[in-house]
């Protein structure tokens, strides 16, 4: 990669970040003030590794405890992990800056919002591609080859090399879910042209499907942001993760599908959509707690999520209203003249990276943790965690207790999430298939392994954030988030996208998009 393109992409010194998350401070509050390690507080022994990564309320890792003995004993190293309030990956982030302008960083962490990129410019990270064959080979093995390849393409020095460990998904984890029961008691079937969907949408507004003699249903919708909303953008070929547009190949070069036609033409019908009242109302207003709290409540009939993890929303259902849903996978539906599909997305960001030393020992330490990550022999141990916490013996089996972070320390090492395949996850799966769960766990496995019929790749899978460096609000969708709210909601004609395009191209999307392409043809080269 060029030179020219790799200081283009380094645009925020690490002394300006450094600085503004002084500035901010921890931002931390609640309950995590209770569990949370100070960033000035002592790092980790020589004798242990400190590893950072997300932690969404869990108890801290301390030396000693019950899940630090567990991995000391299956690795024959000691992981320690502090609480660190992850809340969005802001405070992380925060808390991470204060450990880096200590120069004391963990030993292991999970990068974010593109922060590698400087560290590795500055020499702060440890170069692994020698190091993975040699001594994890057991995670050199397990991350497919052309991610690695994609890996170092990302390298921001142009030399091709390997600092981040990636997260992996060997196969398409986002899709859309439908509830077959009210298909059935409408007398339904499932749609397969965008026609009938839209007619099951006004059935189940309009026909109660759900029985309870009230009308409050909601067709389908999303959060706020426009996001998890693949079972709308997904019909008119859009790449589209989680509510972050992505860059394919449209009219035979890269773009960002966020401004192609494509999108015009979406967001035109989920304008006609929303005016009908097929949309939840609140749609652009929901979190994430809002919007879960509806689909569980049992009043949704069409969402998009994981459907690997179907049996929650299942269990729920029918905790809160005595109802057992049925949860099918919506079939991709394509829009007139477009190819309908969900995204698949392989790398899903930087799982760890490793901080750079000239202590052989601890790099030693370090790869043996590494190395045990990509085991997959270990991966039901590190699933399961520790006996009577995490999990518990039923006929002799392991099954995992309900999560619960008041009582729970954190699972530091969850390879299953970040190298994950659907060979593991149904395995996962087949342990929960208890008498009183397996009605709703079926489902789950049924259906993650039928949404593989309708996933698909997308080009620019991989690209590094730093692409977005001098132009934030370009990475943060900002002025995307604006106008597809105010089309969608109809505070906007159609006729404004065109103007959004314009303002996007003239605010930093033409030189992103340059970035892009070099990127784009280094990574195929």
């Amino acid at each position: 990669m060029k030179r020219k393109f790799v200081k283009r992409l380094l645009s925020v010194t690490t002394a300006s970040v450094l600085a503004l998350s002084m500035l901010t401070g921890c931002g931390a509050s609640g309950k995590g003030d209770e569990k949370k390690a100070s960033a000035g507080e002592e790092a980790a022994s020589d004798e242990d590794i400190e590893i950072w990564g997300t932690n969404t309320g869990y108890l801290p890792v301390e030396a000693g405890s019950e899940l630090y003995n567990m991995y000391k004993e299956m690795i024959g190293v000691g992981i320690v992990q502090p609480y660190v309030e992850w809340n969005g990956g802001e405070t992380y982030l925060q808390q991470l800056n204060l450990r880096i302008a200590a120069g004391d960083m963990p030993d292991i962490f999970s990068p974010w919002n593109g922060i590698e990129s400087e560290l590795i410019e500055s020499g702060a990270l440890l170069d692994l591609t020698d190091l993975l064959p040699e001594k994890a080979p057991h995670l050199w093995e397990s991350i497919p080859e052309e991610m690695w390849d994609a890996v170092k393409a990302n390298d921001p020095t142009g030399e091709n090399r390997i600092y981040v460990i990636p997260q992996v998904l060997n196969y398409g984890r986002n899709g859309a879910m439908i509830r077959q029961d009210w298909l059935d008691n409408l007398g339904l079937k499932m749609p397969t042209t965008q026609e009938e969907f839209v007619e099951v949408l006004r059935a189940f507004k309009n026909n109660d499907p759900n029985g309870n003699g009230a009308a409050d249903e909601i067709p389908t919708g999303g959060r706020a942001e426009a996001r998890w909303m693949g079972q709308l953008f997904g019909q008119y070929g859009i790449a589209m993760w989680e509510g972050f547009p992505q860059w394919d190949i449209y009219d035979g070069e890269i773009k960002y599908s966020a401004v192609t036609q494509n999108m015009k033409d979406c967001l035109e019908w989920m304008a006609e959509l929303y005016a009908e009242g097929l949309l939840d109302p609140e749609t652009l207003l929901n979190d994430k707690s809002a919007w879960d709290g509806k689909i569980n409540s049992g009043v949704v009939g069409v969402w998009e999520h994981l459907p690997q993890e179907c049996y929650n929303y299942a269990e729920n259902i029918y905790n809160g209203t005595g109802v057992k849903p049925e949860i099918a996978v919506l079939p991709a539906i394509s829009a007139p003249g477009y190819e309908g599909y969900y995204t698949k997305r392989q790398m899903n960001g930087g799982a760890f990276v490793v901080t750079n030393t000239e202590n052989e020992e601890k790099i030693d330490k370090i790869m043996k943790v590494l190395d045990a990550y990509g085991n997959q022999d270990m991966w039901m141990k590190f699933y399961n965690g520790v006996e009577g916490m995490h999990s518990k013996v039923v006929d002799g089996e392991s099954v995992r207790l309900p999560d619960d972070p008041s009582t729970q320390q954190n699972l530091v090492l969850a390879p299953y999430n970040s190298i994950a395949t659907i060979d593991f996850q149904v395995n996962v799966l087949s342990t929960q298939l208890t008498d009183d769960r397996e009605w709703a766990v079926s489902q789950a496995i049924e259906n993650v392994q039928k949404t593989q019929e309708y996933v698909k790749s997308f080009a620019g899978d991989g690209i590094p954030d730093s692409v977005y460096s001098d132009y934030p609000d370009i990475g943060n969708r900002t002025l995307y988030i604006e106008y597809a709210t105010k089309i969608i909601t109809g505070e906007y004609s159609i006729d404004k996208f065109d103007e959004f395009v314009e303002k996007w191209y003239s605010s930093g999307g033409e030189e992103v998009t340059e970035l892009v392409k070099e990127w784009y043809a280094n990574k195929i080269k």
